[in-house]
């Protein structure tokens, strides 16, 4: 059994026992989370919302907020002498998918 869930404009399949990574939500670690907008499941049969399926849910634990590798952004204008570099480290949160209600 597996399901398709959106958040933060991503979407994901999981299944009980996946750890994810998604854009940084407000949760302690250790607290659990319920992820409503769940675009599909699929079980003996494949069921998909419109836009989302009506009593679905997955319940998920989080274990780690932090951020992730360092993407280098880097701008260049030739001829005049422009050069810029940036850093950037995306904020995430990580979450152990606990169960698959449908």
């Amino acid at each position: 059994m597996y399901a398709i869930i959106a958040n933060g404009g991503k979407q994901y399949k999981v299944q009980e026992g996946d750890v994810i990574r998604v854009e940084k939500i407000d949760v302690e670690e250790g607290a659990s989370y319920t992820f409503d907008s769940v675009l599909a499941v699929k079980d003996e049969k494949m069921v998909v919302g419109n836009p989302t399926v009506d009593g679905a849910s997955v319940e998920a634990t989080c274990t780690a907020q932090g951020k992730g590798k360092k993407v280098i952004v880097y701008k260049y204008k030739r001829k005049s002498g422009y050069h810029k570099k940036q850093g950037h480290r995306q904020l995430f949160t990580e979450f152990k998918i606990e169960k698959i209600n449908a």
